[in-house]
């Protein structure tokens, strides 16, 4: 069984027939993670690239890992190791790449559309890791696998979204996908972390974090994305932690048996205390776990297993 389609690249494409898929058979490679010898020869043979020309612990390691427990060979190429420092392009980096005969090629930018842009030239499958403010696909999609390992479900689940929204590709992909398996969705923030035309995508919209949290299923934080910030958005990371940390006294207004979730790397103490961080409705490692699973089912749909003739 394969998905319907080259490239992975946003979440706003995808269909509910098609991320159903997806969860489905991530749960079935979870199980691969839980042996003793966490590896099948499903994807033997293949050549899957890591192109990450932003930092990342998380999702390139998830990613190789999901690859090597496929039996495919893994490369991770980063920024300072790439020849765009001796001046080459983006596209030609990634055409020599493709001279090479990779199956797929994972890529993380800075700039939203790349991945896009690539998969139009490419001939290999291409998987969006996370481009500029616009999408992280696989984020949203383990967001989506962690909440229904729980909730059993999605539809009218309550989902409270707070942070830096405006900077937030994961925002979007979550807005997106959360609502279109129809749960209600808020986003909250300062007003200067809150992009125009926001409740366009479908959520609600408001500064006051109380008002996100209360009676919530689910909330998930956001860090500060300082490196896509000119000039700081919030008077201090003090009073920003006052208002809008998450801490045991504004969880208590979410549901009683709400869960909490953030796409790493948190900052206690800024956006999420340590105590919430590391308490018992705290699902974030379980995040990170789920993570590996879900992308090793994107290979799996995406590339296919091995046949003779491929």
């Amino acid at each position: 069984m394969r998905l319907d389609r080259k490239d992975l690249l946003t979440i706003k494409d995808l269909s509910l027939d098609e991320i159903g898929l997806i969860l489905d058979t991530a749960a079935s490679f979870k199980e691969v993670s839980e042996k003793d010898i966490k590896k099948v020869p499903t994807l033997r043979g293949r050549t899957i690239i890591n192109l990450f020309y932003e930092p990342s612990t998380r999702t390139r390691t998830s990613f190789e890992i999901a690859a090597k427990r496929m039996s495919s060979d893994a490369i991770n190429i980063s920024l300072a190791a790439s020849s765009v420092k001796k001046g080459e392009t983006l596209s030609d980096t990634a055409r020599n790449l493709e001279a090479m005969r990779p199956d797929c090629i994972v890529v993380r930018h800075g700039s939203a559309g790349t991945p896009q842009m690539l998969a139009r030239h490419l001939s290999c499958s291409v998987v969006n890791a996370g481009d500029g403010a616009h999408e992280h696909p696989t984020q949203a999609l383990l967001d989506l696998f962690t909440v229904k390992e729980h909730k059993k479900h999605i539809k009218d689940l309550k989902i409270a979204i707070i942070g830096d929204i405006t900077h937030s590709r994961v925002a979007r992909s979550n807005i997106y996908a959360f609502t279109k398996l129809g749960a209600r969705v808020t986003a909250a923030g300062p007003r200067t972390m809150l992009p125009p035309g926001l409740s366009s995508l479908g959520c609600e919209v408001t500064t006051d974090p109380r008002e996100a949290i209360k009676n919530a299923d689910v909330v998930m934080m956001l860090r500060i994305q300082s490196e896509r910030q000119n000039n700081s958005a919030i008077p201090s990371a003090r009073e920003y932690a006052r208002v809008y940390g998450l801490d045991k006294e504004k969880l208590s207004l979410a549901a009683k048996d709400a869960i909490v979730m953030h796409p790493g790397p948190i900052n206690r103490g800024v956006e999420i205390t340590p105590e919430v961080a590391d308490g018992t409705k705290s699902l974030i490692l379980e995040q990170v776990t789920n993570g590996v699973a879900v992308r090793m089912a994107v290979f799996y749909l995406l590339l296919g297993p091995v046949r003779e003739e491929d």
